[in-house]
Formats: C-alpha cells, structure tokens, sequence
C-alpha cells in the first residue's frame, strides 16, 4: 500500500493548458502560430490553437508543436455566409469579420467548462487583440488573457487610442490633423491617414459598437505580447502607455524564420516555389542587391492608378525587380507580357523582371543577395520579415497601421525612403516613383541601407540566447507556467 501511495505521489502534474486564439487574417495568424511553437519548444506548457475549416490548414505548417480545435466559423447576418477570414474581403467587411468571429466566445466558453475540473483544464488564454471578446470569455473562465499583437507597440498604441478617445475631425476635411497627446512626442496624422475601422465607425451601429468595444476589452487583459524588439521601438517601450491601459508589453520580436526555414510553407501554398525564385534571383550574383524585390502584402488590393504608376515606373527605369501581386490587382494592358518578353532575353540584365500572381515566397526572396530594395505597403509582418534581413524598404503606405509604420520607419529607424504619403486615396506620379526607384538602384540612399544592415543585427541579437527579446519570451512561458500551477480562486 505504502508502495502504491509513493507511485501515484510521483506522477507529475501535467503541464498547464494555454488556450492561443488567433484571428483569422493571415498576417495575424502566422505570427501568432510562430509564437505559439515558440512557447512549446521552451516546454513546461501545452497549448491548443483555435481555428475553423479555412484556418486550420496553416497549422499544418507547426508540426506536432501545438494542439488544435477547429470549430464551426460563427454566422452573423452582418457578414457573408461561407467566408472564414480576411483573404480576399472587402476592407468594408473587416469590422464585421471582428464582430462575426467573436461568435465564438459561447462554443469556445462550453469546450472550456468541460475541462475545467480536470487536467486539460484552460490555465490562461493567448489571443490576438482582435479577438477582444476573450477577455470577457477568460473573466468567466476564471483566468488571466495576454492579448498579443501583430503590429508594431507604436501602432497597438495608435489603433486604441482612437477607440480609447474617439477624435473627431473637423467639419469633414480629410487633411483634419489628429493627435495622439499620450504618446511619446504627441504624433498627429491626417484623418485619412487613419485606419479604415475608425473611418467608417458609426455611432449605435451594432458592428461599429462591437469593434469598439472589442479593442477597449483589451485594455483589460493582463498584459500585451507585440511582435516587435527593442531596438525599433525603446521610444514605445520605455514606459507603460495610457493607451494600452497602462498594461506591461513584452517585446518578443521579430517573429521572422531564419534563413534555415526561408522555404518553409508557413503561409501557406506559394504561387511560385522559394527554389525556383532563388534559381531566378541567382542569375543576378554578380549584381548584388540590384533586384526590387515588391509586395504590398495579403490584403491590400492595388487600385489601377496605383499599379500604373509603378508598372510606368519600373519600364521607365529598367530596374530588375521581382513583383508579387496577388490574384487580384489588376496591371497596365501588355505590361506582364513585355515583362516575360523581357524576361526571355538571354543575358539582359536591365529591364528584367518577374510577375508572381497569388503568395509568394517572401522570406526567401528578401534574403536572397540580389535583393536590395523592398517597395512595401509597409505591413508589419513584412516590416519585420525586412528587418531581419537587412533589406532596406520603400516606403508606400495604404491604410491600417501602414502610416504608423512607415513613419516609425523613415523618421526614427532610418531604414526606409518614402515612395509615396496619399495611400488608398491617392496615386502617386509614375514620374515619382521612379525617382525614388532610380536613386535607391544608383545608390543615392545608401546610407538607408547602412541603417538596415545595422537593423538586422539587432534584430539577429535580441532573439539569440541571452538577447533582450528571448529574455522575454522565457519570462512569458514562466509566467503561463505559473498561472497554470494552481486554480484562480
């Protein structure tokens, strides 16, 4: 008998049972599940992601890291039945997709109660801060909610600021400056440099009020988790801000593979194999960073102004250049046919180009040594995926958080030069982009490019053993560790 007792005394307590919530939007997504395999490799905690049909395949890409439940997407008569994520939505729909998703707080909330007395019971929650309704969800579930961001701290701070304090422009002008008076250097941008969410807010509406109220849940959560590192970003970390409710943000960033796992499929199925891109970039060896490397990420659509003025721009200039446009943008008449044409040259350099339709596989392709210049929308994933590699940006913002970004990187980082300020609303000169296209490519903003290479060792640093943003990630897994060592009272 006293055998028997010793036995059972020695059987360990399972590890605690963290519940990771990402929000159905590729660029919130992947992080997070890099995130979330993170956390697993440091052991001493299981995790499960959630994920409905459309997801669930980009856990594919984790392994055996992490556990998954898939649940039924929500309906809501607000959002299009048979849609399950932001791929290919009308912006005039994100609201409603953040409002829709949150259906899932009751399935989620029933799923968790069954394993509340046993060792699968939920320790905490980990959820992307669109998903705001886990905060009330982890309140009656008796635990703590780190709500983790997929943008920069400074633009986490901008995007709640506006729901915190609701400004108003005046008397409808679009060049209205609005301020950000709790942020270091009080920052001000045009109303319609502000994201496409606070546009179109309207006072009672139920999908306006459900976005609003989804962000100030956040401002509740124990902590923040921002995909960023110190060095980009100190001026925002410094100090705990008003606008994330004064809350503790740990830095954990970047959350980019290293060169090992360029390839890997990640997000998902690329329209081109990283091989094949890197054979074609390897023709341009002994040019060293003389390919544009271009992509205005998952969810921006290019209006037809904007993708002239570009396409004029690059024929214009002859710079090499690799173009990832999607499915969806359209191009100038002619323009993908010249460029094959242009292509299929044998030994010609200038003017070569290659179009990519659908996901391209970006990571390999910016660390790729012909590439130089990454003419970006300025998303924050591909911000990041652009500083680990040393690749400096130009900088073409749409709308979201791209303005914060591209302003954080051209006036602070020094790793960006500006193509273009109008955004959505707005397009450029073909003139002007190829201006700054032909100074990039000659050379003339080579102290930008000093700044990148210095951004990427940072960036090798803080995320290698000892460095300031592994410290914190082991920091987070002992704080999930001990949330899940006994039951909140």
């Amino acid at each position: 008998m006293a055998t028997a007792a010793t036995d059972r005394t020695a059987v360990p307590e399972p590890a605690p049972h963290v519940l990771v919530v990402p929000y159905p939007a590729q660029g919130h997504t992947i992080p997070l599940l890099d995130l979330a395999t993170l956390l697993a490799s440091r052991g001493g905690i299981r995790l499960t992601v959630v994920a409905t049909p459309a997801t669930a395949p980009l856990l594919a890409a984790h392994g055996d890291a992490v556990g998954e439940l898939v649940l039924p997407f929500p309906s809501h008569p607000a959002f299009p039945a048979g849609v399950e994520s932001a791929k290919g939505l009308s912006p005039a729909l994100f609201g409603a997709l953040i409002v829709a998703y949150a259906g899932l707080r009751a399935p989620l909330g029933d799923w968790a109660r069954e394993r509340s007395g046993g060792p699968d019971r939920v320790a905490a929650i980990l959820s992307d801060f669109f998903c705001g309704w886990t905060q009330p969800l982890a309140a009656e579930l008796g635990v703590s909610r780190i709500a983790f961001s997929p943008f920069a701290v400074y633009g986490t701070a901008v995007l709640h600021s506006l729901f915190r304090r609701m400004p108003q422009r005046e008397d409808g002008d679009d060049e209205s400056p609005i301020g950000f008076p709790d942020l270091p250097g009080a920052p001000a941008y045009p109303w319609r440099q502000l994201t496409l969410l606070y546009w179109t807010y309207r006072d009672g509406d139920e999908v306006s009020e459900g976005v609003r109220r989804n962000f100030l849940w956040n401002l509740e959560a124990s902590s923040f988790v921002s995909n960023t590192f110190r060095r980009l970003e100190e001026r925002y970390l410094a100090a705990p801000l008003a606008d994330l409710g004064f809350r503790r943000v740990r830095a954990i960033g970047p959350l980019a593979p290293d060169a090992a796992d360029a390839a890997s499929g990640r997000g998902g199925e690329t329209a081109v194999s990283a091989a094949d891109l890197c054979a074609w970039l390897d023709g341009f060896a002994d040019d060293d960073g003389s390919v544009v490397y271009i992509s205005f990420g998952s969810m921006t659509v290019l209006q037809l102004p904007h993708a002239a003025a570009l396409a004029a721009a690059l024929e214009r200039t002859g710079v090499p250049f690799v173009w990832a446009v999607g499915t969806a943008a359209p191009l100038p008449e002619g323009f993908e046919e010249r460029v094959a044409a242009a292509a299929a040259t044998a030994g010609r350099r200038r003017g070569k180009g290659r179009v990519v339709r659908g996901w391209a596989p970006q990571v390999a392709a910016l660390r790729h040594r012909a590439v130089g210049w990454f003419v970006t929308h300025c998303g924050w994933n591909s911000v990041l995926e652009a500083s680990a590699a040393g690749v400096p940006m130009l900088a073409w913002p749409m709308t979201a958080d791209q303005f914060v970004n591209a302003r954080l990187l051209v006036e602070e980082a020094g790793a960006a030069v500006p193509v273009s300020w109008g955004g959505i609303l707005a397009a450029p000169e073909a003139e002007e982009v190829a201006r700054v296209l032909e100074a990039a490519a000659g050379g003339q903003c080579a102290h930008v490019a000093a700044w990148a290479k210095e951004l990427a060792e940072e960036a090798a640093a803080t995320v290698s053993d000892g460095g300031a943003s592994r410290q914190e990630l082991d920091e987070l897994v002992q704080e999930l560790r001990e949330l899940g060592s006994e039951p909140k009272e």
